[in-house]
């Protein structure tokens, strides 16, 4: 019987991430060793016949060491900047290295509003797909110098496994300073225990995964883990590994019990779930009674004004909205064909009473099932 690991074995398309402390030596400039290492690595996938989408982090410290920085800024518009100045170097760093491989490389620069429109998340898609079939290496990066609070990823975990959600990748790897997810801080505990291997779902491991970010990142062990389960909504199974292992890439790849691998559990969204579920800011949310929550998830149904109890946000038709139970819990996310003030004026009526209530009608169902994702 084989293992979770060996499963790996088998997979052709996987999306390989690397963060900030491991590309740049802590904030002493971009570490070109790395890079060359990563380049070889990505060569020696190819040529075993796997397909390679690189998400790199970076931009911003690259940015900070050129402009003799010690400190992170807090500032958005300093942020920014260091992240232009930075992205320069980066990309031809890997576009040198990946050269000496004979491997063309192409810079994709994203922020969330790309994928939270419809028709741009296609485009992106399309992009990625088509450079995966000219045998190019998509290198992927958020677009610091553009993006706000309001629109950025928060880390580029959380984009890798967005991207993966993109080309319906098989494996996402995230590369770290640690050797996996460990069941406490291995850092603090010496007794720390690596998880080999577990469902994506899995509640236990919440208590395990550290929020902190390091120095130069934004993400922790947490949005790793939370990284995990978005690239289980397409079917990919997520490994943490160490990126100071030279030789992990390999024995990853070969089958051999490296990391921690989180496999997906859940039956696989379709591409147009998983834009609902994951790329898109929730507006608002609404509460739902038992009846409503039972059929939405049993049967699949749309969510019909008389099963709402409760409107909360400002959303205006068209907008993502959250479906929570009676207990609070997400049940589902969806989008509304109603505003949130026409929403309160309908809620708890039957869907032939909202004319005489509105003075029109668009559609009979508050959110229809076919723009309705079932999250738990």
């Amino acid at each position: 019987m084989s293992t979770p690991h060996q499963q790996i074995v088998n997979t052709k398309r996987w999306v390989i991430k690397i963060g900030s402390a491991l590309l740049t030596r802590m904030g002493e400039g971009l570490d070109r060793e790395r890079i060359s290492w990563l380049s070889e690595e990505i060569a020696k996938l190819r040529v075993q016949g796997k397909e390679v989408v690189l998400v790199t982090s970076g931009s911003v410290a690259a940015g900070m060491q050129q402009l003799g920085w010690d400190k992170r800024p807090h500032e958005i518009h300093l942020l920014q900047a260091a992240a232009s100045v930075g992205q320069m170097g980066l990309i031809q760093a890997y576009a040198t290295e990946c050269k000496k491989h004979d491997i063309h490389t192409a810079q994709i620069l994203l922020t969330h509003s790309d994928l939270s429109d419809r028709g741009r998340y296609l485009n992106a898609r399309s992009a990625l797909h088509s450079l995966l079939e000219l045998d190019v290496l998509p290198v992927v990066n958020e677009n610091d110098t553009i993006a706000t609070d309001e629109i950025r990823f928060g880390d580029n975990d959380t984009l890798a496994a967005m991207t993966a959600n993109l080309v319906e990748a098989d494996v996402l790897v995230i590369l770290t300073d640690q050797d996996g997810l460990f069941d406490s801080d291995p850092r603090k505990n010496p007794d720390a225990r690596m998880i080999a291997a577990s469902a994506a779902s899995n509640p236990a491991l919440d208590a395990m995964a550290t929020a902190g970010a390091g120095q130069l990142g934004r993400g922790g062990m947490a949005t790793k883990l939370l990284a995990a389960r978005r690239a289980a909504q397409s079917g990919a199974a997520t490994v943490i590994l160490s990126g100071e292992n030279p030789n992990n890439l390999q024995l990853l790849a070969a089958g051999e019990g490296v990391g921690t691998l989180l496999w997906p559990d859940n039956e696989p969204m379709t591409a147009r779930q998983q834009w609902l579920a994951g790329h898109l800011h929730p507006q608002g949310q609404i509460l739902l009674d038992e009846g409503a929550v039972e059929v939405i998830r049993q049967q699949g149904k749309s969510v019909l004004p008389v099963g709402v109890k409760m409107v909360e946000g400002d959303f205006s038709r068209g907008d993502l909205v959250i479906c929570l139970d009676m207990n609070g819990d997400e049940v589902a996310r969806g989008l509304a064909n109603y505003s949130a003030n026409e929403a309160n004026k309908i809620k708890g009526n039957p869907s032939t009473a909202i004319e005489a209530l509105l003075g029109y009608v668009d559609e009979p169902e508050l959110i229809h099932r076919d723009n309705l994702v079932v999250t738990a």
